[in-house]
């Protein structure tokens, strides 16, 4: 760690740079920068960076390297994996200020973009020039762009758009010595080397900051339609799934299932939240159908889903169906999936989350699996499980009613990462590696994969001074 007058030399160094409104040190700046929403409670950074320009990234980072001072790279504190907390000695860089869209280029249909506007605004502005960014999660009124890309983030119309990497066509970052990477052209074919940007999606900052971002934006849908499905039980699922795919094609937008441990919890502890269908025994999809073609309207697509699932209760997977009337309706659907999990805090005393991802056709097993161990381990807590059937991905959440010990959430993690590896699935499907997760990363990756991750940080930040401790352990950490 840095001595005080050393610290005091680099903060005047920066100040100069970068200018002093973009440096401080003061505490009232610096406590909403320790932790992130993971729960893993960080340590107050030795100052805050606030740059306005990639140009100001790099100087600030360049400064920090010769110091070698560490950073720890912040966005909209949004993470679930630890990743954005303060470690003891860090100096906090935030993107806060380095936000805006710059561009929207309707031929094309991209949007260039600062890394520190927040989704919704990118949303928005794609929303008001008649076009549609499809990444879409829970946080999008505080999480930023650059964390999304950084995260690799994926949500809930990764069934029909796949994760934020399939829409980045462009990238800016700067490297741990300042070196600015700049391929910002947009263009979907370029094949001249070694695609660099692809180490900076899904890198969690540990090898780069991206500062500016070339957004792959699609056409509005022009029609939209809801429907909330009653599974006849588990095993319906994956006939489902399927039977979507296939009767639906390619609009066919979101595939949220939600098993009856959840629909139970939420609805008793969270009256507000009502399911459409009564009898909650089985688990429940909620689906997003999208139209594009000319022509197509809300009550067209309706129509389209309303045949679906009569053929569905015919083929005897289907119990009940409600297809939402309005747009109103159709967001109060969203709200039992969507919104509950910021409800956790007082839904539950104490509550933890997994992000995993299973291979679909052993998810069924899987999760019978999970459900009878986790019930076992910890028998006083309810074990909620739900997610993004569509590419794979389950959220498990175990909560409890009274306060508890450590022990039981490590027991939990223990049974649930392992379950995960024996059915070669990923012990983070979305919500990146971070702290949190690092020590189970050989679950899902290989001793060679891991090697050569270890080479590219040691070869990109050779000081380790960009997020350390993130993502793997290097011998600095």
């Amino acid at each position: 760690m840095l001595s005080d007058a050393a610290f005091v030399q680099l903060s005047d160094a920066l100040a100069r740079e970068i200018g002093p409104d973009a440096v401080t040190t003061e505490p009232s700046d610096l406590g909403g920068h320790a932790s992130d929403w993971s729960g893993l409670i960080g340590a107050t950074p030795r100052a805050l960076i606030r740059p306005r320009s990639t140009e100001d990234v790099s100087a600030a980072i360049r400064l920090c390297a010769a110091a070698g001072q560490p950073l720890v790279v912040q966005g909209g504190l949004t993470g679930l994996a630890g990743g954005a907390s303060s470690h003891e000695g860090e100096v906090a860089l935030s993107l806060e200020r380095l936000t805006g869209v710059e561009s929207i280029d309707q031929a094309a249909m991209t949007m260039t973009v600062r890394a520190g506007t927040t989704l919704a605004a990118v949303q928005a502005a794609a929303e008001e020039a008649g076009l549609f960014y499809a990444v879409d999660i829970g946080a999008r009124g505080s999480c930023t762009i650059g964390g999304t890309i950084a995260t690799n983030a994926g949500g809930i119309r990764v069934v029909r758009y796949g994760m934020t990497r399939l829409q980045v066509l462009g990238l800016e970052a700067v490297l741990a010595d300042g070196t600015v990477l700049s391929d910002m052209t947009g263009m979907l074919k370029n094949n001249t080397g070694l695609d660099l940007k692809q180490l900076f999606i899904g890198g969690e900052g540990i090898l780069g900051v991206v500062t500016r971002a070339v957004l792959r934006l699609q056409p509005a849908p022009r029609a939209r339609a809801t429907a909330w499905l009653g599974m006849i039980d588990d095993d319906a699922l994956i006939t489902a799934l399927s039977a979507a795919r296939t009767g639906l094609g390619s609009s066919l937008a979101a595939f949220e299932a939600m098993w009856p441990g959840y629909l139970s919890a939420i609805t008793s502890r969270a009256p507000r939240y009502r399911t459409p269908i009564s009898g909650i025994t089985a688990p429940a999809v909620l689906i997003d159908v999208f139209g594009d073609d000319p022509g197509v309207t809300d009550a067209i697509l309706r129509e389209r889903l309303e045949s679906f699932l009569a053929d569905a209760m015919e083929q005897g997977w289907l119990a009940d169906a409600v297809i939402a009337e309005s747009i109103d309706q159709a967001r109060r659907l969203w709200a039992i999936r969507d919104e509950v999990p910021a409800e956790y805090p007082t839904i539950f005393r104490s509550s933890k989350g997994f992000d995993i991802s299973i291979p679909i056709s052993h998810m069924i097993e899987a999760v019978r699996v999970l459900q009878s161990g986790l019930t076992e381990a910890v028998p006083e807590a309810a074990i909620l499980i739900y997610g993004h059937l569509g590419d794979a991905n389950i959220h498990v959440v175990i909560g409890f009613d009274t306060p508890v010990e450590k022990h039981a959430y490590a027991a939990a993690e223990e049974l649930l990462y392992s379950t995960v590896r024996d059915f070669s699935g990923s012990v983070s499907a979305e919500h990146g590696i971070g702290v949190l997760k690092r020590q189970w990363l050989g679950h899902t990756r290989s001793k060679g994969e891991i090697a050569t991750m270890r080479r590219l940080k040691a070869a990109l930040d050779p000081l380790g001074i960009l997020n350390p401790g993130r993502v793997i352990e290097t011998a600095a950490t």
